[in-house]
């Protein structure tokens, strides 16, 4: 569930992203209340997210699915010219993050935070 709520909001990502460029600055009505609603639902899902899934990973996720879509939609509606570099430089970030989904999870390796269980160099004695 966490990966799909994930998912979701990095398309809202793309939405309030799109939203943004279309607002002239904040003056125009509706790309602004768009933007206001996108930037709103793609924060709330990512933070409900990054407490299943690892910060790191889900932050990679979100911005590169929303970056992909971003640009995908801007080529589609001839904002953004096509190029065929474009296309297979999209196509690695998605393969990047279904690379990311498919690592196996395991512990996070954590170092103790207090300075009593590191043993304190001798230069600094």
């Amino acid at each position: 569930m966490a990966w799909i709520v994930l998912l979701i909001s990095a398309v809202f990502e793309a939405v309030w992203a799109t939203a943004l460029g279309r607002s002239e600055g904040f003056t125009a009505v509706v790309p602004t209340v768009v933007f206001l609603v996108g930037l709103i639902a793609s924060m709330a899902g990512l933070s409900w997210a990054m407490r299943r899934i690892p910060i790191g990973t889900a932050y990679a996720v979100w911005v590169g699915v929303g970056a992909a879509l971003t640009v995908a939609y801007a080529m589609a509606t001839g904002d953004e010219a096509f190029s065929m570099w474009k296309a297979i430089f999209l196509a690695g970030i998605i393969c990047a993050v279904i690379g990311l989904k498919l690592v196996p999870p395991r512990e996070p390796s954590r170092r103790p935070l207090s300075p009593e269980s590191e043993p304190v160099p001798d230069s600094l004695v």
